[in-house]
């Protein structure tokens, strides 16, 4: 059993930056696929970024490419989103996601385990 808790969300304008974190506890593995996604309201949730934390790989969604980077601390089993360059569009419940079991890192449905989200509002 993996728990997850995000954090650092908030409402900025358009242009700012936020730092998205999330700590896991519980059974955490040394080498997984975690990943963070958004759910904006009447909107299905998509993928923004996901890293396998026993390497150094990342991929990221087209839209936010070059605005966000996905970074780890594996001593305090902690992810983090860095989101620059803000816009209306990324506004939405920010999730995420670990042990991935089946299925491509960036798509939501092979996760086993998810956090509560926090909120993220862009106002132009």
């Amino acid at each position: 059993q993996v728990h997850l808790v995000e954090s650092g969300g908030g409402s900025v304008q358009a242009g700012g930056s936020l730092r998205l974190s999330c700590a896991a506890s519980g059974h955490t593995y040394t080498r997984m696929y975690m990943g963070w996604f958004r759910q904006a309201p009447g909107k299905e949730r998509e993928g923004v970024a996901c890293i396998y934390t026993g390497g150094a790989s990342t991929y990221y969604a087209d839209s936010v490419k070059g605005r966000f980077t996905f970074s780890q601390d594996n001593a305090k089993n902690t992810v983090y989103l860095q989101m620059n360059s803000l816009k209306p569009e990324d506004t939405g419940m920010y999730y995420c996601a670990a042990d991935l079991r089946f299925g491509w890192c960036l798509s939501p449905s092979g996760y086993n385990y998810w956090g509560q989200g926090t909120q993220v509002t862009v106002s132009s």
